[in-house]
């Protein structure tokens, strides 16, 4: 019956699986991933060894490491995206689930690393942090929710879709983790509304951010503190801030050479949340501009192709996803140019972290696999036989 409403492709017959993958996938997404993880490793020789020099030990310490969970996070992209959307769903829920309980475990058996927030399980030759790999997994099952509400005598999914978001935001805030709560509050909302929610709806959602936010400035000294140093005027120079806008402003068009960049002596986390300030010092704003084209291309060639898409948990699991994806590295170089409080969140297959380059590359293939050409032939095809 769906083939007669919609027409469609025919598979190839007999077609082996690895050129059916070529074919049906977003050969420029997938090279932009590629490219940014190359990116990376570049700005880690850079940015890394003063932090290995301090910590004894070997130079490129950091970036061999960043090379290996990179490449296992690459692996397991390229896995998923040869998987259907039917099994990345079933993968996505007992992985949200495996991750959900991990996060309420983290006041238990997790550690801070002396930076205030209990984010990591530490196993001493390696940490793990829950919430990067919540963040695919929710996007994925509340999707599954929200458009199994959308069929006649289905479940209320976007109640329970809300319900999850909210205890997941309410755990992380506990952490205090208030980046990836307003990242997993932002994919929740983006999915919402592209699943039909009313706009009234979503505004009072937004009042009770809003409220929540004032909540936290005066209870949470940890939240307080940044939102003050934001909202004040003067820079205090011996800050992350500090440092890191002020490379940015050293390095201009093109950049003080590479090598030459002093930001990353004075940075703890030159090789992770302020990444892009040793990108914009070394190699200036060509590279910035690059980067920043790279992530919009991901994005919006993401969308663009979930357009056509008539499945409905694709489209809204792509799309949250895709803008997940997008708003991180949005915030990551917002909080470096000071357009945005400090938040502590990685730039995408760029800054250095085991547990984020390989939960991106699980979010990138999840994408990678819900933007791949079906065969469900295309949406102007069924508009022009409506019309006729």
């Amino acid at each position: 019956m769906t083939e007669m409403v919609y027409g469609s492709i025919p598979d190839r017959v007999g077609e082996p699986v690895l050129p059916r993958w070529w074919r049906t996938i977003d050969k420029w997404t997938l090279s932009c991933v590629f490219i940014l993880f190359g990116i990376g490793l570049l700005l880690g020789l850079a940015a890394s060894p003063p932090l290995a020099q301090r910590n004894n030990f070997a130079s490129f310490y950091y970036v061999q490491r960043q090379a290996f969970f990179g490449s296992i996070g690459l692996a397991v992209m390229i896995l998923i995206t040869m998987m259907d959307p039917a099994r990345v769903r079933r993968f996505a829920v007992v992985g949200f689930a495996a991750a959900f309980v991990s996060l309420l475990l983290l006041p238990i058996f997790g550690t801070d690393f002396g930076k205030g927030a209990t984010r990591w399980f530490s196993f001493g030759f390696a940490s793990v942090q829950p919430s990067e790999f919540l963040k695919p997994a929710f996007v994925i099952t509340a999707a599954w929710l929200m458009a199994a509400s959308q069929d006649i005598g289905g479940p209320p999914g976007r109640l329970y879709s809300f319900m999850l978001a909210t205890v997941i935001v309410v755990a992380l805030a506990l952490q205090p983790d208030f980046g990836q709560a307003a990242l997993i509050l932002f994919a929740w909302g983006v999915m919402y509304f592209v699943a039909g929610a009313p706009m009234l709806l979503l505004a009072g959602i937004a009042g009770i951010v809003v409220l929540g936010g004032m909540f936290a400035y005066n209870n949470s000294e940890h939240f307080a503190r940044r939102i003050d140093g934001f909202l004040n005027p003067a820079i205090d120079p011996t800050t992350q801030i500090g440092y890191a806008t002020n490379a940015i402003r050293e390095g201009g068009f093109f950049g003080v050479g590479v090598g030459e960049g002093t930001v990353k002596w004075s940075l703890p986390d030159a090789h992770t949340d302020f990444i892009i300030a040793v990108a914009a010092e070394e190699y200036g704003l060509i590279l910035v501009l690059i980067i920043i084209a790279l992530y919009a291309t991901i994005t919006v060639r993401s969308l663009w192709r979930l357009l056509r898409e008539r499945d409905p948990f694709i489209r809204l699991a792509g799309t949250g996803l895709a803008c997940a994806f997008g708003i991180q590295a949005f915030i990551n170089m917002g909080v470096a140019v000071r357009l945005l409080p400090a938040k502590g969140m990685t730039l995408p297959f760029v800054s250095y972290g085991g547990s984020s380059v390989i939960a991106s590359g699980i979010a990138l293939g999840a994408l990678l696999a819900f933007t791949r050409t079906r065969p469900q032939g295309e949406i102007g095809d069924l508009l022009l036989r409506r019309g006729r």
